[in-house]
Protein backbone atom coordinates (compact mmCIF):
# COMPACT_ATOMS: atom_id res chain seq x y z
CA UNK A 1 0.00 0.00 0.00
CA UNK A 2 0.90 3.46 -0.83
CA UNK A 3 2.17 5.97 2.38
CA UNK A 4 -0.43 6.71 4.19
CA UNK A 5 -1.49 8.51 7.42
CA UNK A 6 -0.38 5.59 9.20
CA UNK A 7 3.69 6.77 8.18
CA UNK A 8 2.76 10.33 9.25
CA UNK A 9 5.50 9.99 12.28
CA UNK A 10 8.26 8.57 10.21
CA UNK A 11 7.48 11.01 7.42
CA UNK A 12 7.89 14.24 10.11
CA UNK A 13 10.50 12.19 11.83
CA UNK A 14 12.52 12.31 8.22
CA UNK A 15 11.49 16.00 7.59
CA UNK A 16 12.95 17.10 10.33
CA UNK A 17 16.37 15.98 9.97
CA UNK A 18 16.80 19.19 6.59
CA UNK A 19 17.09 22.65 7.62
CA UNK A 20 14.89 22.25 4.06
CA UNK A 21 12.23 20.34 4.32
CA UNK A 22 12.85 19.21 0.15
CA UNK A 23 15.98 17.56 1.02
CA UNK A 24 14.14 15.08 2.27
CA UNK A 25 12.51 14.05 -1.01
CA UNK A 26 14.74 10.96 -1.62
CA UNK A 27 14.51 9.28 1.42
CA UNK A 28 10.55 9.85 1.06
CA UNK A 29 11.32 7.98 -2.17
CA UNK A 30 12.97 5.09 -0.93
CA UNK A 31 9.92 4.86 2.14
CA UNK A 32 7.43 4.89 -0.37
CA UNK A 33 9.71 1.89 -2.34
CA UNK A 34 9.29 0.28 1.23
CA UNK A 35 5.78 -0.12 1.54
CA UNK A 36 4.98 -0.93 -2.28
CA UNK A 37 8.23 -2.22 -3.50
CA UNK A 38 8.06 0.85 -5.85
CA UNK A 39 7.58 4.42 -6.44
CA UNK A 40 3.67 4.90 -7.37
CA UNK A 41 1.89 8.00 -8.29
CA UNK A 42 0.18 7.90 -5.05
CA UNK A 43 2.81 7.95 -3.41
CA UNK A 44 4.21 11.06 -5.55
CA UNK A 45 1.11 13.02 -4.34
CA UNK A 46 1.72 12.19 -0.74
CA UNK A 47 5.17 13.09 -0.36
CA UNK A 48 4.36 16.27 -2.65
CA UNK A 49 1.66 17.55 -0.37
CA UNK A 50 4.26 17.00 2.79
CA UNK A 51 6.76 18.93 1.52
CA UNK A 52 4.37 21.52 -0.03
CA UNK A 53 5.95 21.23 -3.22
CA UNK A 54 4.18 20.51 -6.93
CA UNK A 55 4.27 16.80 -7.98
CA UNK A 56 6.75 17.08 -10.87
CA UNK A 57 9.30 18.56 -8.64
CA UNK A 58 9.06 14.62 -6.97
CA UNK A 59 8.83 12.90 -9.72
CA UNK A 60 11.80 14.75 -11.79
CA UNK A 61 13.59 12.79 -9.24
CA UNK A 62 11.87 9.70 -9.23
CA UNK A 63 12.72 9.29 -12.70
CA UNK A 64 16.35 10.98 -12.73
CA UNK A 65 17.69 8.44 -10.11
CA UNK A 66 17.68 4.91 -11.83
CA UNK A 67 17.64 3.70 -7.80
CA UNK A 68 13.76 4.47 -7.84
CA UNK A 69 11.89 2.14 -10.00
CA UNK A 70 8.57 2.86 -11.03
CA UNK A 71 7.50 -0.84 -11.52
CA UNK A 72 7.59 -3.70 -9.00
CA UNK A 73 10.82 -5.22 -8.87
CA UNK A 74 11.59 -8.76 -7.03
CA UNK A 75 12.09 -9.29 -3.50
CA UNK A 76 15.53 -9.33 -4.80
CA UNK A 77 16.70 -7.39 -7.06
CA UNK A 78 19.82 -8.33 -8.68
CA UNK A 79 22.33 -5.39 -9.95
CA UNK A 80 24.93 -6.92 -12.11
CA UNK A 81 27.93 -3.95 -12.72
CA UNK A 82 28.87 -4.08 -16.73
CA UNK A 83 30.79 -1.00 -16.31
CA UNK A 84 34.47 -1.37 -17.84
CA UNK A 85 36.35 -3.10 -15.47
CA UNK A 86 33.91 -5.36 -13.86
CA UNK A 87 33.02 -6.08 -17.60
CA UNK A 88 36.25 -7.68 -18.85
CA UNK A 89 36.62 -9.45 -15.46
CA UNK A 90 33.33 -11.61 -15.89
CA UNK A 91 30.49 -8.98 -15.40
CA UNK A 92 29.15 -9.18 -19.28
CA UNK A 93 28.89 -12.80 -19.21
CA UNK A 94 27.41 -12.92 -15.72
CA UNK A 95 24.67 -10.23 -17.15
CA UNK A 96 24.32 -12.86 -19.88
CA UNK A 97 24.43 -15.63 -18.39
CA UNK A 98 21.84 -14.76 -15.21
CA UNK A 99 19.59 -13.59 -17.77
CA UNK A 100 19.01 -16.69 -19.70
CA UNK A 101 19.28 -18.70 -16.12
CA UNK A 102 16.04 -16.69 -14.87
CA UNK A 103 14.49 -16.34 -18.09
CA UNK A 104 14.18 -12.60 -18.15
CA UNK A 105 15.56 -9.57 -19.56
CA UNK A 106 17.04 -6.36 -18.43
CA UNK A 107 14.29 -4.97 -15.42
CA UNK A 108 12.28 -7.95 -15.97
CA UNK A 109 10.98 -9.78 -12.48
CA UNK A 110 10.64 -13.58 -12.30
CA UNK A 111 7.40 -15.06 -12.26
CA UNK A 112 7.33 -16.04 -8.85
CA UNK A 113 8.42 -11.99 -8.02
CA UNK A 114 11.43 -13.37 -6.21
CA UNK A 115 14.43 -12.08 -8.42
CA UNK A 116 14.59 -8.67 -10.62
CA UNK A 117 17.71 -8.27 -12.55
CA UNK A 118 19.55 -5.02 -13.82
CA UNK A 119 22.48 -4.23 -15.49
CA UNK A 120 24.63 -1.71 -13.19
CA UNK A 121 26.88 0.79 -14.86
CA UNK A 122 28.62 1.14 -11.58
CA UNK A 123 28.87 -0.40 -7.83
CA UNK A 124 31.59 1.53 -7.10
CA UNK A 125 33.50 -1.59 -5.90
CA UNK A 126 35.93 -1.86 -8.59
CA UNK A 127 38.71 -3.33 -6.23
CA UNK A 128 36.02 -6.74 -5.81
CA UNK A 129 35.72 -7.17 -9.89
CA UNK A 130 33.22 -8.51 -11.26
CA UNK A 131 30.87 -7.35 -8.64
CA UNK A 132 27.13 -8.09 -7.92
CA UNK A 133 24.58 -6.60 -5.63
CA UNK A 134 21.75 -7.25 -4.11
CA UNK A 135 19.42 -4.88 -2.65
CA UNK A 136 22.27 -3.00 -2.57
CA UNK A 137 24.09 -5.12 -0.76
CA UNK A 138 27.30 -6.21 -2.20
CA UNK A 139 28.70 -9.40 -3.45
CA UNK A 140 32.16 -9.69 -5.03
CA UNK A 141 34.36 -10.97 -6.88
CA UNK A 142 31.40 -13.02 -8.43
CA UNK A 143 31.35 -15.46 -11.14
CA UNK A 144 28.96 -16.73 -13.33
CA UNK A 145 28.20 -20.25 -10.91
CA UNK A 146 28.28 -18.05 -7.76
CA UNK A 147 26.36 -15.40 -9.48
CA UNK A 148 23.66 -18.42 -9.89
CA UNK A 149 24.44 -19.83 -7.21
CA UNK A 150 22.93 -16.52 -5.05
CA UNK A 151 19.88 -16.02 -7.38
CA UNK A 152 18.95 -19.45 -7.10
CA UNK A 153 19.39 -19.36 -2.98
CA UNK A 154 17.14 -16.11 -3.20
CA UNK A 155 14.43 -17.69 -4.99
CA UNK A 156 14.72 -20.62 -2.52
CA UNK A 157 13.76 -18.04 0.35
CA UNK A 158 17.23 -18.22 1.73
CA UNK A 159 19.65 -16.16 0.00
CA UNK A 160 23.77 -16.02 0.55
CA UNK A 161 24.86 -13.76 3.09
CA UNK A 162 26.46 -10.58 1.56
CA UNK A 163 30.13 -10.86 1.14
CA UNK A 164 29.97 -7.51 2.96
CA UNK A 165 27.33 -5.73 5.29
CA UNK A 166 24.59 -7.71 7.30
CA UNK A 167 24.88 -11.13 8.11
CA UNK A 168 21.44 -11.58 6.49
CA UNK A 169 20.45 -10.02 2.99
CA UNK A 170 17.59 -7.71 3.88
CA UNK A 171 14.50 -7.92 0.94
CA UNK A 172 14.02 -5.15 -1.35
CA UNK A 173 11.27 -3.19 1.40
CA UNK A 174 13.47 -3.59 4.34
CA UNK A 175 17.03 -1.92 2.55
CA UNK A 176 13.99 0.33 1.28
CA UNK A 177 12.96 1.20 4.52
CA UNK A 178 16.73 1.48 5.96
CA UNK A 179 17.70 3.77 2.47
CA UNK A 180 14.99 6.15 4.09
CA UNK A 181 16.80 6.44 7.89
CA UNK A 182 15.43 3.64 9.33
CA UNK A 183 17.80 1.94 11.78
CA UNK A 184 17.33 -1.83 11.72
CA UNK A 185 20.17 -2.45 14.03
CA UNK A 186 23.19 -3.95 11.45
CA UNK A 187 24.88 -1.34 10.24
CA UNK A 188 27.58 -2.61 11.91
CA UNK A 189 27.03 -6.25 11.06
CA UNK A 190 29.83 -8.25 8.15
CA UNK A 191 32.91 -6.69 7.41
CA UNK A 192 32.98 -3.13 6.31
CA UNK A 193 36.10 -3.21 4.31
CA UNK A 194 38.60 -6.01 3.09
CA UNK A 195 42.40 -6.23 2.22
CA UNK A 196 41.47 -5.30 -1.08
CA UNK A 197 40.36 -1.44 0.00
CA UNK A 198 42.95 -1.12 2.42
CA UNK A 199 45.33 -2.47 0.29
CA UNK A 200 46.27 1.42 -0.63
CA UNK A 201 46.32 2.38 3.19
CA UNK A 202 48.49 -0.32 4.02
CA UNK A 203 51.03 0.61 1.03
CA UNK A 204 50.73 4.24 2.08
CA UNK A 205 51.62 3.54 5.72
CA UNK A 206 54.57 1.48 4.55
CA UNK A 207 55.99 4.49 2.75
Amino acid sequence: MPLTSKDDALIETIIKRYPRSRSAIMPLLHLAQARDGYVTPESIEVIAEKLSLETAEVNAVATFYTQYKRKPVGEYHVGICTNTLCAVMGGDAIFEAIKEHLGVENDEVTGDGKVSVEHIECNAACDYAPVVMVNWEFYDNQTVQSTKDLVDSCRAGKPIPPTRGPNELPTWKANSEVLAGVNDGKANEGVAAGEATLLGLKIAKGQ
